[in-house]
């Protein structure tokens, strides 16, 4: 009798949804994940929207200024589609510095942001605290 094939530890682990329109940013936040997680980079938030829509990532990393569709705007995109409205969203931003990304706590709604310069234990900490994994513990 032939033995099961094992399923793919790398879609076990949660999926998270990285968007920015410079590929160089989404790809070094995504290599800053992907030991944790399984990592999708996109840089056009179009096409982040339909994947949302299909993959339902467990959370989603979004830069804010963008061109063709700013970050509020897909976030409201997200959140007017049941299949993603759950999803939490983070923004992502350039502008400010990791130790002046919290002073922007409540200035875009209920949406966190994280500044892109943030450290690797920084952004698994935001990470992990948004799939709502105990003590900020990456590990699935």
């Amino acid at each position: 009798m032939p033995l099961r094939p094992l399923p793919d530890p790398e879609k076990a682990k949660p999926c998270i949804l990285v968007v920015d329109d410079d590929e160089a940013v989404a790809w070094a936040i995504a290599s800053r994940l992907g030991a944790d997680f399984r990592v999708v980079a996109l840089t056009d938030p179009r096409l982040a929207v339909a994947f949302a829509c299909e993959e339902a990532p467990g959370v989603i990393l979004c830069d804010i200024d963008m061109p063709g569709m700013q970050g509020d705007e897909v976030a409201f995109a997200l959140s007017q589609e049941p299949r993603t409205a759950g999803i939490p969203l983070v923004y992502l931003t350039a502008l400010l510095s990791p130790e002046q990304a919290p002073d922007l706590a409540g200035v875009f709604g209920e949406y966190p942001t994280v500044s892109k310069m943030a450290d690797s234990a920084e952004l698994l900490a935001i990470v992990a605290s948004m799939l709502g994994l105990d003590g900020g513990d990456a590990s699935p």
